[in-house]
């Protein structure tokens, strides 16, 4: 771990933007927004690095196996999902929660940095199943501040868990804020 933590000292170090942690659980799902960026993804490596921690994060399995670069990603935690169809991914990582002392997951809920009207649900069934809670990992560009903060257990009330999390993330402001979406899963829509 001490190459990845110089690395992301040195970045620290010289870059206009600052890291804010707080204590993470053993076992996390950390869910990142607004994601509006490719650079949403080394805040986030560099934020955990930063702090000795390794977690692993979900990368369409495209990237994952891409000759030299899947190589790279898959030794810093990619974990490859096919994301045509579904694959039991979230009873997979709910197995790695159950069988870890030590799990950090980290997911961009909205799937893409493109605008989108849903966040894909995923994160909620596998914390849900997992029993694990989520913390809030963020990007603001006006604050130039990255890292994550607020533990929160969801509670399975979705539009109460959703309002939440709509709440920390309302301040945010993305590296390209023309791409932010609103946190919002399809199933509120559908309990009306």
């Amino acid at each position: 771990m001490g190459l990845k933590k110089r690395l992301a000292d040195l970045y620290i170090a010289c870059s206009r933007w600052s890291v804010s942690t707080q204590p993470l659980p053993d076992k996390v799902i950390i869910i990142g927004a607004p994601h509006t960026s490719n650079w949403d993804g080394i805040f986030m490596a560099v934020s955990l690095w930063s702090q000795n921690k390794n977690f692993q994060f979900l990368v369409k399995d495209s990237l994952a196996n891409a000759p030299i670069l899947g190589r790279f990603i898959r030794s810093i935690g990619g974990i490859p999902v096919e994301r045509s169809r579904s694959h039991g991914i979230v009873q997979t990582i709910t197995e790695r929660f159950n069988t870890s002392d030590s799990f950090i997951l980290c997911m961009t809920p909205k799937g893409t940095r493109s605008p989108r009207e849903y966040w894909k649900s995923g994160f909620y069934r596998m914390a849900m199943q997992a029993d694990v809670p989520i913390q809030f990992g963020f990007v603001d560009s006006v604050t130039k501040t990255f890292g994550w903060a607020g533990t929160y257990t969801l509670t399975g009330d979705v539009r109460r868990d959703m309002d939440v999390i709509r709440e920390f993330y309302a301040p945010m402001t993305g590296v390209n804020p023309e791409k932010t979406s609103v946190p919002r899963l399809r199933i509120e829509d559908e309990e009306d």
